[in-house]
């Protein structure tokens, strides 16, 4: 019996036995020289000569080569504004967007998970009857505020007759399934929609066409990351809250935005992401004034051919910020992605 409950005995992790230790570091770095090993060959591809980078790989510097700073002073100052601008516009666009779709997104998902919402197909077909009647309007040469008051009039007026007699409906569920299932469709399928859609508000190479188009892509990754955290937390603290005389907003924004604030940064990075290596939709709504970092980087290599010395500057320079954005946020991170992953 001695034996059985040496054998039943949980196993903490500090009982493991040092061979399986070493092992497990070595395992450790290797993997860690896997990830990081691209991060050195471009920091040192960068330092090159385009004649070191051509003579063939070479690892150290000082010993295999000398290092030297021409690529960047080309990149910075013989290219300047052409640097300089297409980066300001990733930054501006990049946070600007993931903000508001942070925003927006956080408290629509908290709705899916504290509110009930039975919503009829009517009303359904309804708003998408006055979205349609506001595009055509627009495609067709009419001022967009007179197409959106047509559509909205539209849509009033379809709510308050055929809609009210439609009783089933769709739920949170669906709603949710719904917005995550825009993510399936490849953007290339609506880019040229969208391109004509802002070229009719005469907003193509703004800032706004892009935020406007990077909110609308990235809502749905939004809600449904933060529907799964929300739910996480404890229905009984909102409840104490209420009792106490709390109007839903102040709940929302004193209890449960301050415990989601692991999610909300985790979330807030992992759409910055997105925003910030965005390329087709900033390809076609671009060209010159609002041009992204990924564009710059796309050009120099098409019209000057793969020239590493200085794509591994631009490269640097763009994956930077968002390196050093997660390092300094990893806390935050780590805690919001694991939420969801073990629950009961």
């Amino acid at each position: 019996m001695a034996i059985l409950s040496r054998g039943l005995r949980s196993v903490s992790t500090t009982t493991i036995s040092f061979p399986t230790m070493v092992l497990s570091y070595i395992a450790l770095f290797a993997w860690a020289f896997v990830v990081l090993f691209p991060l050195y060959w471009l920091a040192i591809t960068s330092l090159k000569t385009p004649l070191d980078v051509n003579s063939g790989p070479f690892y150290v510097p000082f010993r295999d080569f000398v290092p030297n700073l021409d690529s960047w002073h080309y990149i910075f100052v013989d290219l300047g504004e052409d640097t300089f601008r297409p980066y300001l516009n990733t930054v501006v666009v990049g946070l600007t967007s993931t903000t508001i779709t942070v925003f927006i997104g956080s408290m629509a998902a908290y709705g899916l998970v504290r509110m009930r919402y039975r919503v009829s197909f009517g009303a359904i077909a309804s708003f998408i009857s006055g979205v349609a009647i506001a595009a055509v309007a627009v495609v067709f040469g009419a001022p967009w505020p007179v197409g959106v008051a047509a559509g909205f009039a539209v849509f009033l007026l379809l709510l308050n007759t055929i809609a009210r007699r439609v009783k089933p409906g769709v739920g949170n569920d669906d709603i949710a399934f719904w917005m995550i299932s825009q993510r399936m469709l490849p953007p290339v399928a609506v880019v040229i929609p969208i391109y004509i859609f802002f070229q009719q508000l005469q907003l193509l190479d703004t800032w706004g066409a892009l935020i406007i188009a990077y909110v609308a892509s990235h809502l749905p990754i939004v809600v449904w990351l933060m529907r799964d955290y929300f739910q996480s937390v404890p229905i009984e603290l909102e409840e104490s809250a209420a009792i106490d005389g709390a109007s839903p907003y102040r709940i929302f924004r004193s209890i449960v935005l301050p415990l989601a604030v692991p999610g909300l940064v985790a979330t807030f990075l992992f759409v910055l992401v997105f925003a910030w290596n965005e390329y087709l939709i900033a390809l076609f709504l671009t060209s010159a004034n609002a041009q992204t970092l990924p564009l710059t980087v796309a050009a120099q290599n098409a019209t000057r051919g793969p020239q590493w010395w200085y794509m591994s500057v631009l490269i640097l320079i763009m994956i930077g910020p968002v390196i050093a954005m997660a390092i300094a946020l990893e806390r935050f991170i780590a805690r919001g992605l694991l939420v969801g992953a073990v629950k009961g």
